[in-house]
């Protein structure tokens, strides 16, 4: 009885990690991306699709937590 349910709270407890990296790295991204732009105008739209495919990849690791999370947790 104690096992599942450590496994459970070790379950919501990656998920809730791997949100808040991705949190932190979108945050990161928009805040050089930004800057980026501030220093090079003329670079903007390579700057603007560079960041888009970052914080794309960085939301990624939320939906790979959840599967890794929801695919091991057994079904009563």
């Amino acid at each position: 009885m104690l096992m599942p349910m450590l496994a459970e709270i070790s379950g919501n407890l990656h998920v809730g990690l791997a949100a808040l990296g991705a949190a932190l790295g979108v945050g990161f991204i928009g805040m050089k991306a930004s800057e980026a732009v501030g220093r090079n105008p003329g670079a903007a739209t390579k700057i603007l699709v560079q960041s888009i495919l970052a914080i794309a990849f960085a939301e990624a690791i939320v939906f790979y937590a959840l599967f890794l999370v929801k695919s091991g947790a057994p079904t009563p």
